[in-house]
């Protein structure tokens, strides 16, 4: 017998069919879980199905059904069991016997969490890219679309021939790029434990080889990043944004070094509100030589 012979009918909740009402003959809707005329509004049914959690009235206070929540920051999506070592679940101290058991249930599990190089080598990836997240300072949905682009560099066997460290930094720039976040491949390759080429030539195989949606590195995402490191007033940092923006419209910011263009419309913005700051103050800020800097202004100047 077919599988599709054995239910005649269905449960699910959006479900239309054609039966006639007892009362007015109008036509009956299943829907929500109750089946209603649609002409004199009659409920023929109410029984509701209750797809939700079934609390037991030990469970009123803490609500606790499952684990925690899938993450793609794990190489196991978080599924691993974490074995403590002085409480158990209720907070409770264990004993010694106990404890010595838990340290070699711990031991087994420690050494059957790989099961294979691959794995072994995408679980410490995912931990560079956590703790580069960390040190930059990433909030939590930046970090975990950086663990999912190094996920996607590994399986698509990106890693063969490149260190993982160098992987990992190119993730996270790469999520800074997705995003629209002024952070440079400087910056990033500061707290990375690799070298600026190393993550520049993974983040250029990595944004060919999984055609990355990157966003243009603009000098007006730059300029709040140079504001508050060089602690300028919002007056100052407004005035700055509005010549960014004039450049951006006049077009002299194409071919142009993004942090160069905003230091030199930082300088200017400065000049103009009567701040005191020196060029190589700013052009060291800014990662720029003072000649770079003047340059920009020039051509600011000029519209």
């Amino acid at each position: 017998m077919a599988t599709r012979e054995i239910y005649t009918t269905t449960f699910d909740e959006d479900v239309q069919t054609t039966t006639e009402c007892p009362d007015c003959d109008g036509s009956v809707r299943t829907a929500t879980g109750e089946t209603i005329c649609e002409k004199c509004g009659l409920v023929l049914e109410d029984t509701q199905l209750d797809r939700g959690p079934n609390w037991n009235r030990y469970d009123e206070q803490t609500e606790k059904r499952t684990g925690a929540p899938l993450t793609p920051t794990r190489h196991d999506r978080g599924l691993s069991t974490e074995i403590g070592r002085y409480q158990d679940g209720n907070g409770n101290s264990l004993s010694s016997r106990k404890r010595r058991q838990l340290n070699r249930l711990r031991r087994e599990q420690s050494r059957a969490r790989w099961q294979s190089k691959a794995e072994r080598n995408l679980g410490y990836g995912l931990g560079e890219v956590r703790r580069l997240s960390s040190s930059l300072g990433f909030g939590e949905s930046l970090r975990d679309q950086a663990c999912v682009l190094f996920r996607r560099a590994h399986a698509e066997s990106l890693c063969i021939g490149r260190s993982l460290e160098a992987v990992a930094a190119a993730s996270v720039y790469a999520a800074c790029r997705c995003t629209g976040l002024g952070r440079s491949r400087t910056e990033v390759a500061a707290r990375a434990r690799c070298d600026l080429g190393r993550l520049t030539n993974a983040y250029n195989t990595m944004n060919c080889e999984l055609e990355l949606p990157a966003q243009p590195v603009s000098a007006i995402d730059r300029i709040s990043k140079l504001a508050t490191e060089l602690e300028v007033s919002e007056r100052v940092r407004r005035r700055a944004l509005e010549l960014a923006q004039a450049a951006t419209e006049a077009g002299i910011t194409v071919g142009r070094q993004p942090s160069g263009v905003a230091a030199g419309c930082l300088y200017l913005a400065t000049e103009r509100c009567g701040l005191c700051l020196s060029q190589r103050e700013i052009a060291t800020v800014a990662g720029v030589s003072p000649t770079t800097l003047r340059s920009r202004r020039d051509e600011l100047l000029e519209i």
